[in-house]
Formats: C-alpha cells, sequence, structure tokens
C-alpha cells in the first residue's frame, strides 16, 4: 500500500472524502465559488494540505471541515468520514437550520388555487348541471318582457 500523499487536488479531497458523488461534481461546486479553501476562493485544482479549512455547501446545507488526512482513494463512508473533522461552529449551524427547516410551514398549505382534485372537478360539473339549457348570459337568451 502507498503511503498517503502530502498534498493533493481539491476536487479529487472532496470526492475521496464522499462529499460529492463525482468528481465533476466537486469541479462544477468549486467553479460555481461554493466552496473555499482557508476563507480564499478555491479552484478544483488547488492543491489541498493537512490542516486546511474547508467550507462547502450541498444544497441548502453549509459546512465547514478541518483536512485531517488525505487519501489516494474513495474508501466506504466510516473511512471517509475521518479524513476530515466539522466545526463547532459548522455543527451548531447545520441543527439550527435543520430544526428551522422543521418547524418551517409546509409550502403546499399555502397553496389556494391551481389544478383542481377529483372531489373539486365533480362540485364544479354538478353546479353545471344545475344551470340546464341556461349557460350563457347573452342578451339574446333573454327571455321576452311581458307588456
Amino acid at each position: 500500500m502507498t503511503p498517503p500523499p502530502e498534498s493533493m487536488r481539491l476536487d479529487k479531497w472532496l470526492w475521496c472524502a464522499r462529499f460529492y458523488k463525482t468528481r465533476a461534481l466537486a469541479v462544477e461546486e468549486t467553479a460555481k465559488g461554493r466552496v473555499t479553501v482557508n476563507a480564499q476562493a478555491a479552484k478544483a485544482s488547488r492543491e489541498l494540505r493537512v490542516g486546511d479549512t474547508v467550507a462547502l455547501r450541498q444544497g441548502p446545507v453549509a459546512r465547514t471541515v478541518v483536512v485531517r488526512a488525505l487519501s489516494n482513494y474513495r474508501g466506504p463512508a466510516p473511512v471517509a468520514q475521518q479524513l476530515y473533522e466539522e466545526t463547532a461552529d459548522s455543527l451548531a449551524a447545520r441543527a439550527q437550520a435543520a430544526e428551522a427547516r422543521r418547524l418551517a410551514p409546509e409550502p403546499a398549505a399555502s397553496l389556494r388555487e391551481g389544478r383542481p382534485t377529483k372531489r373539486d372537478r365533480r362540485s364544479m360539473d354538478a353546479l353545471e348541471r344545475g344551470w340546464g339549457d341556461r349557460w350563457s348570459a347573452s342578451v339574446d337568451d333573454e327571455p321576452p318582457a311581458k307588456l
């Protein structure tokens, strides 16, 4: 087995540490500016060393981790978690964000309009049947006035 390297590419480390499913995703997220190293914008080819601080965003989740080890390959999740240590501030912020998402109202509850449900459609059909032949309110359909 070869010894771990002294430095490695940022995108490869993010992939090995299982933050992103593919290296291409890691490169894309880095290019979008969602990954910083030591509070500086980073490119995917940046050399990462043990002790560096990496801040990244995975969807709504923001994380800050300290690099603890480098690996030549992508291993199982328990091994990948030994490559980094999440900071206490990051853990607290993630827990607070999760609690806020849990307490947030259901987005679908605020919808009042949209495609009718089966029940709505049946009630609308029942209303239409109640009108009979009188479906229009145009002038031609008015009965003649009585004298």
